[in-house]
């Protein structure tokens, strides 16, 4: 196959951020596929340019990837877009890269803005890595609450900071849900990134909650400071633990130091000796 598709990754916000070699490849590819035409014809506009537009997304046509690969077949360029940042980190693309590679089309990615990593350098967490979990399934309310659980559990036993995209009608319930499992863990909230209103909220969860009123536009959230999957609500037996203090005749004092040294945050950690009247700092 002598076509190629151009993997272009797009401003997150300010127009501004689009990359030259990006304006080449919408400039100059025979189509652009589109996450939504409307905003592929204002980043053409932006360029200056004027190119054929499809959509190409999770509500196209069962036939539009074949429609693709015989463009690419006839030798034809074609640029894939979404609305914002990279095509395929949670966003449509990957069905078409994975069949056009598989069809002998060349691939070739234009790298451009990610969310990801702007809200990592915005909010001044030092990690050697991250864990990325994207958007949780909106419903039904089980399995949001299992995938936040297992993304919490991964951060929290590989040690590395969790990101986190939501919608801003569940920006509250997520924050929410963090304050269930990891009420001590800090959040920093990065809302309009690289937009003229763009803000970052830093602190606890509930801390984050009670400051993010009614946000407009997506989130992206950057979890840190997250306990061990144990501490999360996994494996470890908070009572069972205590008891074998109980039994040990530890002091109170110390029975709290022994849950935090467990990873316990400290409220539970003192919730959970409350049981025995723990008293401490």
């Amino acid at each position: 196959m002598a076509g190629r598709l151009l993997v272009v990754g797009t401003p997150i916000g300010n127009l501004g951020d689009l990359t030259p070699r990006a304006a080449e490849a919408l400039r100059t590819a025979d189509l652009v596929a589109a996450e939504d035409t409307r905003m592929a014809q204002r980043l053409l506009a932006h360029i200056g340019a004027r190119r054929p537009v499809v959509s190409y997304n999770d509500h196209s046509p069962p036939g539009r990837t074949a429609e693709l690969l015989e463009r690419l077949g006839r030798g034809e360029t074609i640029a894939l877009t979404t609305d914002a940042g990279m095509p395929g980190v949670s966003d449509p693309g990957p069905r078409l890269v994975e069949s056009a590679r598989a069809a002998g089309a060349a691939i070739e990615v234009v790298p451009g803005p990610s969310a990801v990593t702007a809200a990592l350098a915005a909010s001044g967490v030092e990690a050697l890595g991250f864990v990325f979990g994207g958007f949780l399934p909106p419903r039904p309310a089980s399995a949001r609450r299992t995938a936040l659980q297992r993304l919490v559990d991964a951060s929290g036993s590989a040690g590395l900071p969790l990101v986190l995209f939501e919608a801003p009608h569940r920006a509250g319930a997520l924050l929410a849900e963090l304050e269930g499992l990891v009420p001590e863990s800090r959040v920093a909230a990065c809302r309009e990134l690289t937009k003229l209103h763009e803000e970052v909220l830093i602190g606890t969860p509930a801390e984050v909650r009670a400051a993010l009123a009614t946000p407009r536009g997506e989130l992206t959230f950057v979890v840190s400071r997250i306990p061990t999957a144990a501490a999360a609500g996994g494996s470890l037996d908070v009572d069972a633990l205590v008891a074998a203090a109980d039994a040990a005749g530890l002091p109170p004092r110390s029975v709290v130091e022994l849950l935090r040294a467990a990873g316990i945050p400290r409220r539970a950690a003192y919730r959970a000796g409350g049981k025995r009247e723990v008293t401490g700092r």
